[in-house]
């Protein structure tokens, strides 16, 4: 039974479950076969359930582990744990896991059917080790996904949009109806897929907290533009002459800028006074 506390949807249909092992390289029936991760790295899977994704995972032959909150399937994965010697139950909460511990010095590759809820901290947490992974698979609310890898200029840019794109590059894989869930949720799914690195690698932040504080700052009145947005910040002079400098609008509002256009206002207007 899904425990509705916890934004469990498990993952029943077959099919999809195979869609989404030869999207994320562990399916014997990809072109090519399974896709090895080589020997400094290892799979962590987010909310494992019934071990649904866990077995495809855990026959790539690859180090897994696999992090459950729900006590009631700790079990049904261990017996899982019995057949496959590289895989490993971990019964935890991912928000309070420490990555690295788990990693050991290996490269992580993550999957993960993520509770829709808490779809954001789960990034924000796992961003922290951006260094030490490879990629992210995910399966989420498809108006999230649309989200995370929207372009400057649409209406599904913001925060959450640069944030993902600062870390990472993210492709919408594979879209998922809600009948392929038990139970099915309210909305449509979507497997997204965040590759290392993204924009950082290109841009010089010495600071990162401070330039997402920034971008929170830019996005906080969507409708309104920058120059309104960021008065707490700098005199709207300032911020007028920084976007002239970077051959941008006046009136332009953050949803127009790339990650690296932001990125370059901060450096411009981290100096100005208020």
């Amino acid at each position: 039974m899904a425990r509705q506390r916890l934004g469990q949807h498990f993952l029943a249909d077959l099919e999809c479950r195979e869609q989404i092992a030869r999207a994320i390289g562990v399916s014997r029936h990809s072109i090519g076969g399974v896709r090895a991760g080589g020997e400094n790295s290892c799979w962590i899977e987010i909310g494992a359930g019934h071990g649904e994704m866990t077995e495809p995972l855990a026959a790539s032959g690859a180090p897994v582990y696999a992090v459950e909150l729900d006590a009631a399937l700790i079990a049904g994965l261990r017996r899982l744990a019995k057949e496959y010697p590289n895989l490993s139950v971990v019964a935890d909460d991912i928000l309070e896991l420490d990555l690295a511990a788990i990693a050991a010095g290996r490269r992580m590759r993550i999957y993960g059917n993520l509770p829709y809820y808490i779809t954001s901290p789960i990034l924000q947490r796992l961003f922290a080790a951006a260094d030490l992974i490879e990629e992210i698979h995910i399966v989420i609310q498809r108006e999230v996904a649309s989200r995370l890898a929207a372009a400057p200029g649409s209406s599904d840019y913001g925060y959450l949009s640069v944030l993902t794109q600062y870390f990472s590059r993210p492709e919408i894989a594979l879209e998922i109806p809600r009948e392929a869930f038990t139970p099915p949720p309210e909305v449509e799914s979507a497997l997204v897929t965040l590759r290392f690195p993204g924009a950082r690698a290109r841009l010089s932040i010495p600071q990162e907290k401070n330039f997402f504080d920034f971008v929170k700052l830019c996005f906080a009145k969507k409708r309104k533009t920058l120059v309104n947005n960021l008065r707490t910040l700098a005199a709207p002079v300032a911020v007028r002459d920084a976007l002239e400098a970077l051959q941008l609008r006046p009136d332009a509002r953050a949803e127009q800028l790339s990650v690296a256009q932001l990125a370059a206002l901060h450096e411009r207007l981290r100096e100005q006074p208020v």
